[in-house]
């Protein structure tokens, strides 16, 4: 008996497959091209064309050539998506005996993706849903905004985006990689997602999206953690060739949505971070931890909890951030450091287009700042108050170089310069690095004061005033010198050449203009005491 049921199973399975080669070889699928046509024109609410459609018995479901879907008119003429390659994948049963079309999954290999936003915002794809579908109405478009799909694969894709009216602009992902299971517009789905960024990175992403939001796509929710490694500013869009805005970006961290404010939250690291057209790389990573709330309608961000570090040094960033279409964003920002290790920062300073000179470098000294930071970020404007104290600069003797300066050889030389203290208001921007009101006092040289400006190349022109102390060789060596001006005026004198080879010379038009006004001011008091005398 059991020998029979063997047989009898065998039979009726060979019988199957029979039947099953029979209606591959007789079926001509493209017969179903007006139905599928129609279904995916129906869930995406967007026109969908395809071309030959053959039965792959095998996957279990039909081949498709060359899909392509519309894109909203509103912003191209170009589709949307295009596909040589396209698997769907098909209840064989129902399509077998009924002609009954029920797609399950899909498979795109090497599609073309184009992401369009317009100046105001919205992205091409808001409206891909079946509610703003002019063919989807009644019971129809509840149906399709609630089945589900079982996979939707993307193996190999290129994804450009851009925007309107911006040609040129555009950045483009490659080998995009997408595995989303259980799909549906009603709820929670999973997804995993892959790509190559411009200029040589790589992206990660892990998590869930959905419900679909039926009026704008763009604002489905979802939660998702964020793998970037070596993003490339220079090719991100957001800013142009001539800022200078160069670096690689990794991010860890996580990515929340409920379709009206985004939270993220992460680690961000920048290496080979250039600020300024002309200045050279940071030599060491910049790191912040930040966390922030984007609001999706008003386009503004706010940034809540964020360290700036710079190995040993901590600063404290505030702020709001402005996300424009087809343009850099727009940041309002304060940065707070205190007690911050400027020996851990010396590393950064070639990113400002500061480099200290040949051989020298920060053993001790602590600074503090408290910055504005302002406008695009191709553009910043940065403005604020810096104090240091207490530092030491080895292999940098400012008694030396001021030795170059006749009334200042006198001074004594020690190998290293001590910084007690040095105040200064600074403007950073594109042109450079402006310093003002900068008073410095060094230790066995006295106090310096001016000043002048560092262009991001690291050329200097500084105009400066030296008031020595008032005991030892230096201020003997100022006794020497009536010439250049009273001694309580200082010396005067100029920092040219560049931050790596300072060059100090004397201020003559300065000295001159001193001494003539002394030579008045002395005058004027023997005329003075002339006419009292006559009283």
């Amino acid at each position: 008996m059991k020998r029979a049921w063997l047989i009898g199973g065998a039979v009726t399975a060979g019988l199957f497959l029979v039947v099953a080669l029979g209606f591959w070889l007789l079926f001509d699928a493209n017969g179903l091209r007006p139905a599928l046509e129609a279904q995916l024109s129906a869930s995406l609410g967007r026109h969908v064309t395809v071309g030959g459609l053959r039965l792959a018995v095998l996957s279990g479901g039909l081949s498709v050539d060359d899909l392509a879907i519309a894109d909203n008119p509103a912003f191209s003429a170009q589709p949307f998506i295009t596909a040589k390659n396209v698997t769907v994948g098909v209840d064989l049963l129902p399509l077998v005996f009924s002609r009954t079309l029920r797609v399950e999954a899909f498979r795109l290999d090497q599609p073309r993706v184009v992401l369009l936003r317009d100046p105001r915002g919205t992205w091409n794809f808001s409206r891909v849903s079946a509610a703003s579908s002019p063919q989807t109405t009644g019971s129809a478009s509840t149906s399709a905004m609630t089945a589900a799909i079982q996979r939707i694969t993307i193996v190999g894709g290129q994804v450009l985006v851009g925007t309107t009216g911006a040609p040129g602009k555009e950045r483009i992902y490659t080998g995009v990689n997408l595995d989303a299971s259980h799909v549906s517009f009603a709820s929670r789905f999973p997804m995993h997602v892959t790509a190559t960024l411009p200029g040589g990175g790589s992206v990660t992403l892990d998590g869930e999206a959905g419900p679909f939001n039926p009026g704008d796509a763009a604002r489905t929710p979802f939660q998702a953690s964020m793998h970037v490694e070596r993003l490339d500013i220079a090719s991100t869009g957001f800013v142009g060739p001539a800022s200078g805005l160069a670096g690689l970006v990794s991010f860890r961290g996580a990515w929340a949505s409920d379709g009206k404010t985004m939270n993220s939250k992460g680690t961000v690291t920048a290496t080979q971070l250039q600020l300024l057209a002309g200045s050279t790389p940071s030599r060491v990573p910049i790191e912040i931890d930040y966390a922030s709330d984007y609001a999706t309608n008003a386009e503004r961000g706010a940034l809540t909890e964020n360290d700036v570090h710079i190995g040993n040094a901590v600063a404290r960033l505030t702020g709001e951030y402005t996300l424009l279409a087809g343009d850099a964003p727009v940041v309002r920002m304060r940065l707070v450091g205190q007690k911050m290790p400027v020996a851990d920062l010396e590393g950064a300073l070639p990113a400002i287009g500061v480099t200290l000179p040949s051989g020298a470098s920060f053993k001790q000294g602590a600074l503090e700042a408290d910055l504005a930071i302002n406008g695009p970020v191709d553009r910043l404007v940065v403005t604020g108050p810096i104090n240091l104290t207490g530092a030491t600069m080895a292999g940098f003797d400012l008694g030396t170089k001021l030795a170059a300066i006749a009334a200042l050889a006198g001074l004594p030389k020690s190998g290293q310069t001590n910084i007690e203290t040095l105040s200064s208001t600074i403007r950073f921007a594109p042109q450079g690095l402006q310093i003002g009101a900068l008073n410095l006092v060094v230790s066995s040289v006295g106090a310096l004061a001016g000043s002048g400006t560092i262009a991001p190349s690291g050329a200097m022109e500084f105009t400066m005033v030296a008031k020595l102390t008032g005991s030892g060789a230096g201020a003997r060596g100022l006794s020497r010198v009536a010439s250049l001006g009273q001694p309580a005026n200082g010396i005067p004198f100029r920092i040219q050449g560049t931050t790596r080879n300072p060059v100090f010379v004397p201020d003559i038009r300065k000295a001159a203009d001193n001494a003539l006004k002394s030579g008045e001011q002395k005058a004027k008091e023997r005329v003075g005491d002339f006419l009292k005398r006559r009283k």
